[in-house]
């Protein structure tokens, strides 16, 4: 029941409709995000997120807000290094609503200097969170350190000088030049039907000319960076161990997220079983595939007493070692591929799942992939793959580490990444 309609300025409409329900979720996908950014800007992507919340030429902050509980309270936004999203959920007789605030939000905010000098202080105190919590930190840090001078190693929302600076006018520009319906996707599923949105649409953005500038399209260049900050008075150290992988539309994301469950996903994966159960020395340790449109990061993360990091990075090296030299067992594979459809059925029960799902399967493959699809590839994922995407990721000229913590007097060696 999936349906899919381009108007003349390039926007996508895409929905599934879902009879059995009595909801729908709305989201609208801008390919905008912290990749598009200058250094001078960074975190404007992040920083138009918010704003857009703070009223329009129709609604104040306060009805957008007033309009968002009477809906359920559900309506929200993220921004990533390639994408930025609104979305709600609601009763399918409030889909109207929803879609109606959400277009307004998304082309006709006032950018309103009181309101966006209320929310720069929001945000950099966002900013400031991150450095109180070490788990998040780490993720910067080793991503500033991997694509070292690029947009991708910058982080989301911004440094505290970065945004400090941007002006209501940058802000007022970047969202005028980047929000275009040629750079959007409007996704809904749940009990609608297809051309009530199509006309939903065609109402509040059909009018809107699309973008006039090319979107940047340069690859991010990933750097085997081995990094370690000093932080005082952290109990833990936290490392991240990571390295190149596909991207989102490879063949071989069913194999890299397969072999990174076998890693570490879950209570019974081999790092987990043999790092925090026979040794007892990290409370978790987790294995992770992020995917972009052109690259893929692959990463290993932990916290353990500062004395254990040494040790923790050398038996997680064992563990790729043994990976890439025997592969997984018949039980481990199959377990693994058990937990990933699993958890993409499992998924489907749910409208904003759907919904996102429309989406990205849009801006990732140009297509929506079949479910049985998707299952099929993974039951088709031998030993033989894991071994071969797991050699070409876990090399030791292309792992990265970074270790943030009270880690002086520890001895870290980028000789200890030998894989």
């Amino acid at each position: 029941m999936i349906e899919i309609t381009r108007l003349d300025n390039g926007l996508r409409i895409i929905t599934e409709r879902m009879p059995h329900v009595r909801s729908a979720s709305v989201g609208v996908w801008v390919e905008n995000g912290s990749r598009h950014e200058d250094v001078e800007i960074n975190g404007i992507s992040h920083f138009i997120e918010h704003a857009i919340f703070k009223g329009t030429s129709r609604r104040t902050a306060l009805q957008i807000a007033v309009e968002s509980d009477r809906q359920g309270g559900n309506l929200n936004a993220s921004t990533s290094q390639e994408m930025t999203c609104v979305y709600t959920r609601v009763l399918d007789r409030q889909l109207p609503l929803a879609i109606d605030l959400i277009t307004d939000m998304l082309t006709d905010a006032t950018f309103d200097r009181v309101e966006i000098e209320r929310e720069r202080s929001v945000i950099l105190e966002e900013i400031k969170m991150v450095e109180d919590a070490p788990d998040e930190l780490i993720h910067d840090l080793f991503a500033e350190s991997y694509w070292p001078d690029q947009a991708f190693g910058r982080p989301i929302a911004g440094t505290l000088a970065s945004v400090g600076s941007l002006t209501r006018d940058q802000l007022f520009d970047f969202y005028r030049e980047r929000y275009r319906p040629d750079r959007m996707v409007l996704a809904a599923a749940g009990n609608l039907e297809h051309a009530e949105v199509v006309a939903l649409a065609e109402r509040s953005l059909g009018a809107i000319a699309p973008s006039s500038t090319p979107a940047l399209d340069a690859a991010p260049a990933a750097t085997p960076a081995f990094v370690v900050r000093q932080k005082d008075g952290l109990e833990q150290a936290h490392m991240l161990i990571g390295s190149p992988s596909p991207a989102a539309a490879s063949p071989d994301r069913y194999a890299v997220n397969l072999m990174s469950a076998i890693l570490g996903d879950g209570m019974s994966s081999r790092l987990f079983q043999r790092i925090r159960e026979e040794r007892g020395l990290v409370y978790g340790i987790y294995s992770a595939v992020e995917s972009f449109l052109d690259t893929g990061v692959h990463t290993i993360s932990a916290g353990a007493s500062p004395e254990h990091v040494p040790e923790v990075i050398d038996l997680v090296m064992a563990e790729l070692r043994l990976l890439k030299a025997s592969g997984p067992t018949a039980d481990e594979l199959q377990c693994a591929k058990e937990q990933y459809k699993v958890a993409t059925v499992l998924s489907l029960e749910s409208t904003f799942n759907r919904m996102s799902r429309l989406a990205r399967h849009e801006l990732s493959f140009g297509r929506q992939i079949p479910v049985d699809e998707v299952l099929d590839r993974i039951d088709a994922v031998s030993a033989t793959d894991i071994v071969r995407v797991a050699t070409e990721i876990c090399r030791g000229d292309n792992l990265a580490l970074a270790v943030l913590g009270d880690v002086d007097g520890i001895h870290l060696d980028r000789a200890a990444l030998s894989c």
